[in-house]
């Protein structure tokens, strides 16, 4: 199951192959494992998650499921999210627990994820090496002595380690596309102002946009159908029909340049 793409887990869980609680269960037990040495995570509510997924349990049970409902992931410790420590990296934001959600971690919850924590980053994601977080630096999944990338190194190494099937990140010049690539992953820096950005904590507001990381495109796009959507609450967001981001990933390459 640490390897499924999020296609598979959901049809797992649509088929009761796997329960979202005992999906959650699994990749709590391995950050549990492997966060002492990757230092992905910045904070883990055991409690919180299992409550999700037994919320997105009885809504699959229901009938009533979408393709992300109890799908466990990540999300980026930069954005708010109602009763989660909210630090940004920073020893400043150290006992701030956010009284709301950003909307991002909004459009995941109304989808029926489950979220396992949030990831480390470099302080208030100025960085690109996830060496400068108050919470310590992360370490890559592939090599110990090597750098995640940042500023999203945090949620970079949770899903290259498997600690999580997917994750968010935020990108202002890199900061998704190149820990994805330091792990060996796919991320997707969106056009501005695809996702909202409420909720989440400024680094330079007309460059910053949330973005999904994953094991594929596929997975990213699934992400991004989620993520995507006007916002009257972001004055950047645009107001536009919506998208399946997944719509053309079967069509051939032939002919693309």
């Amino acid at each position: 199951m640490i390897n499924a793409s999020l296609k598979d887990l959901a049809a797992a869980l649509a088929g009761k192959k796997i329960s979202s609680a005992e999906l959650a269960t699994l990749f709590l037990e391995r950050i549990g494992a492997r966060n002492p040495q990757l230092n992905a995570f910045i904070t883990v509510d055991r409690e919180k998650s299992l409550a999700m997924a037994r919320a997105a349990d009885a809504r699959i049970a229901r009938g009533e499921a979408g393709p992300l409902t109890g799908i466990p992931l990540a999300h980026k410790d930069i954005f708010c999210a109602e009763g989660w420590l909210t630090t940004c990296g920073s020893k400043m934001l150290s006992n701030f627990v956010s009284p709301y959600d950003a909307t991002v971690i909004a459009r995941f919850k109304a989808a029926g994820t489950v979220t396992l924590g949030k990831t480390n980053m470099d302080e208030f994601a100025m960085g690109s090496s996830n060496e400068t977080s108050f919470y310590g630096p992360v370490k890559n999944p592939w090599d110990a002595a090597a750098v995640p990338g940042g500023s999203s190194g945090g949620s970079a190494a949770a899903v290259a380690g498997r600690l999580t099937p997917a994750a968010t990140g935020t990108d202002t010049g890199g900061s998704i596309r190149q820990p994805a690539a330091l792990c060996g992953l796919t991320g997707l820096k969106p056009t501005y102002g695809v996702v909202s950005r409420w909720g989440m904590i400024a680094f330079a507001s007309s460059l910053d946009q949330a973005g999904p990381m994953a094991k594929s495109a596929e997975d990213c796009a699934l992400l991004l159908n989620a993520m995507a959507g006007f916002d009257e609450r972001d004055s950047t967001s645009l107001e536009r029909p919506a998208e399946d981001y997944a719509r053309d990933l079967e069509q051939p390459l032939a002919g693309l340049r």
